[in-house]
Parts: C-alpha cells; sequence; structure tokens
C-alpha cells in the first residue's frame, strides 16, 4: 500500500541523514518502523479511546 505525506524539512533531512550513515535502507524502512512503533506503543490507549467513543455515540447520538 502507498501513503503520501507532508513531513517537516528537518525530519525529512534528519530520515535521510539515517539512511546515508547505513542505520535504514530507506526512508520507507524508517516511517514502516516508526509507524509499527507508534502503534505498538499506543495500541491500549487508542482501543479505549475508540471504545469510549462508541459508547458516548451509541448513548447519546451524534448530535
Amino acid at each position: 500500500m502507498k501513503l503520501q505525506t507532508e513531513i517537516p524539512d528537518r525530519l525529512y533531512h534528519e530520515t535521510m541523514l539515517l539512511v546515508r550513515e547505513g542505520w535504514f535502507h530507506d526512508e520507507n524502512q524508517i516511517l514502516n518502523e516508526a509507524l509499527r512503533r507508534f502503534v505498538d506503543s499506543h495500541r491500549t490507549a487508542l482501543m479505549e479511546q475508540f471504545v469510549s467513543e462508541d459508547v458516548e455515540w451509541g448513548l447519546h447520538g451524534d448530535d
């Protein structure tokens, strides 16, 4: 799957520096790793938020 996004210049340059230094194969590998880590570390909080929002909607609708 392809994803297109915009990131701040500073973050882009830091990302490319890591690639040039050999820490990652390319910027796609960095973004995949970053997203995986974010989801893994925030999974519980995200699920709790989604369930809470669903319950709130179920009780009160979307007025």
